[in-house]
């Protein structure tokens, strides 16, 4: 083939490739043309080095143009081409504009290098170069298809529409079997909201190429666009009779009914697609959302129901209900409903963590802990990767006062997030109920350096540091983390109570245990066990009297065994000493009194 030949199928349209091998690049590009390693890309060239380049080539082309290209001159020109389409692959997009604009400058009236410059320009920005050089290569060669798609995709580049669905129209009028740039046409109309012209061109689309799935839903979307209802849904329908087998199209064509308050055909229509598949979950959603709206709650339920017991609704779908459930949550209407929703998703989707998750989430919130505790340990076995859920599982265990189960799960999840505080809190609390008040300090100690950015739950661990402090005597701690507890919040029920009441234990600060347990029965008159510490804080003070009256009024609420033995010390105290004896016996049946309950029974005394 000779060089002249392998030219005009290059401008024909030729694969680079094959361009190459035409032209023996190696030959005329020299050594480097045989390098294999992609050069380093270069920057974009800067506006004024395009100008100059642009200007060197617009010279340098009105001097050839008026002569004759010479048989050298067409050589060079092929070769600055080639050498210029070899860059634009590697993506030089500077190198490639330096070449293709020296061809350029040997033959400006070429059609294929005015669309390569114009590429070019493109793809590094330079969108005004492009578009002057993508108008010349139409005008060159007015046949080519993909000189006019170049030209328009410039013109979209910058937003100018109108322009862009000018060159489609002249491409589609003037180019011979461009009719299916029809939908290009189309689409860029509605982009720009022209809703009759995109009507219009998919309509002669349709002339030409006959019914299209694509764009009768398109046709569709326009007509909705425009308030027609009637047209988008004779639309819906020749999708439905041209594709008789597609129950696609019939549940879209349903919940379009349904979406416009169709009711009754939004029925007829989902009911028809449940004839051609009659599990169909999507069908059953349509139906189950338009028996709620017709206050039919009964047969909507069914409806969700028999939907969820699918495995064909997706869990993601499943889960966005069960959360529109939960948002509704606690309520008897629906309560048993949402559970029997959240069992039938974890039983269509065993493998799935959010599945259980969700459940837990409305086991939970209707009040069924232990069920919610497994679902949250089930989706924990698929998926334990979730902070939250562990912390759901632990929660429970405390609400249920499972210390066992707390500890335990406290120390796995610890295994994958030693940096929650509030996982360490849990873990030396569980310690702490299993008497186990070194481990438990040692715990609560590493959490509290994790809270220093959460000042409440750093009150949390103040206040429970306090209470194991007291357990291994170190009292001094102890009332440091009470008191740093109450400088968050004065009003801490549980530091108020533990220190004023260990405080009276020791027989220590007795005024400041009188202030703090009398400020908290103020604020709870009805809470015994505040009564309790507030009556045995005015016994170690020896106000018998007050003591016996907060001890009475505690007793009206519990049959606890400590209260009773101090309501029966203090009796001691006043010289109702029969009265004393039988509240201690009582205290004693009860169980849980004190170690000293029995000798005060037998020797009918008071020991402390």
């Amino acid at each position: 083939m000779s060089r002249k030949g392998a030219f005009i199928l290059l401008l024909l349209g030729l694969s680079v490739a094959e361009l190459g091998h035409a032209q023996q690049p190696a030959q005329v590009l020299g050594k480097s043309a045989v390098k294999t390693e992609k050069p380093p890309k270069a920057k974009k060239l800067s506006r004024k080095e395009r100008k100059a380049l642009s200007r060197r080539a617009e010279l340098e082309a009105m001097q050839l143009q008026k002569r004759p290209l010479s048989e050298k001159d067409q050589e060079m020109s092929e070769a600055f081409f080639v050498d210029g389409l070899r860059y634009l692959m590697l993506e030089d997009y500077n190198k490639a504009l330096e070449r293709l604009l020296k061809a350029y400058a040997l033959s400006p009236a070429n059609a294929a290098i005015n669309y390569k410059i114009a590429e070019t320009n493109l793809l590094s920005g330079n969108l005004s170069d492009a578009t002057n050089f993508a108008q010349s290569a139409v005008k060159l060669d007015p046949k080519n298809a993909y000189y006019y798609l170049l030209l328009a995709q410039i013109y979209t580049s910058q937003k100018q529409y109108d322009q862009a669905a000018k060159v489609y129209t002249t491409l589609i009028k003037d180019v011979p079997d461009s009719g299916n740039y029809l939908f290009n046409l189309a689409d860029l109309y509605m982009a720009q909201g022209k809703l009759n012209e995109a009507l219009s061109t998919f309509e002669q689309a349709e002339k030409k190429f006959g019914t299209i799935d694509e764009v009768s839903f398109k046709k569709q979307q326009i007509y909705l666009k425009q308030n027609n209802l009637d047209k988008a849904l004779q639309e819906g329908e020749v999708l439905i009779a041209s594709n008789p087998e597609e129950v696609r199209y019939v549940l879209a064509q349903a919940q379009m009914y349904a979406a416009n308050n169709r009711f009754p055909d939004a029925i007829r229509v989902a009911q028809q697609a449940l004839k051609q598949d009659p599990e169909n979950p999507q069908a059953r959603m349509i139906l189950a959302d338009v028996y709620r709206q017709q206050n039919n709650p009964q047969e909507s339920q069914k409806q969700i129901k028999l939907a969820f017991e699918n495995p064909g609704l997706d869990i993601d779908n499943k889960v966005r209900i069960l959360i529109d459930y939960i948002k509704q949550l606690p309520n008897p209407a629906l309560n048993q409903s949402a559970l029997e929703l959240a069992e039938a998703t974890t039983r269509t989707h065993p493998k799935e963590a959010k599945a259980f998750s969700i459940a837990g989430d409305i086991q939970t919130i209707t009040d069924h802990k232990k069920d919610a505790r497994a679902s949250y340990l089930k989706a924990i076995e698929l998926d334990n990767t979730k902070f939250q859920i562990w912390q759901q599982v632990v929660l429970i265990d405390a609400e249920l006062n499972d210390v066992e189960g707390m500890l335990q799960h406290t120390n796995k999840a610890l295994e994958l997030f030693p940096n929650q505080a509030s996982l360490w809190f849990y873990n030396g609390v569980a310690y702490m109920l299993q008497k186990q008040p070194a481990k438990g300090i040692k715990s609560l100690e590493y959490g509290r350096k994790l809270a220093t950015d959460n000042p409440e739950l750093l009150a949390q661990f103040d206040t429970q540091l306090g209470d194991a402090y007291h357990e291994v005597k170190e009292y001094a701690k102890s009332d440091a983390a009470y008191e740093a507890a109450l400088v968050f919040d004065a009003n801490n029920a549980q530091a108020l109570n533990n220190y004023s009441y260990y405080l009276s234990l020791r027989g220590e600060k007795l005024a400041k245990a009188k202030e703090m347990a009398g400020k908290l029965v103020k604020q709870n008159p009805d809470n015994d066990t505040y009564l309790d510490t507030y009556g045995w804080v005015l016994y170690k003070m020896k106000d018998y009297a007050g003591a016996r009256q907060q001890f009475e009024l505690a007793l009206k609420t519990t049959k606890d065994a400590t209260v009773i033995e101090h309501y029966g010390d203090v009796l001691y105290q006043l010289g109702e000493r029969d009265k004393a004896l039988a509240e201690w016996q009582r205290a004693q049946k009860q169980g849980g009194a004190s170690a000293l309950i029995d000798r005060k029974i037998k020797d009918k005394k008071l020991y402390e």
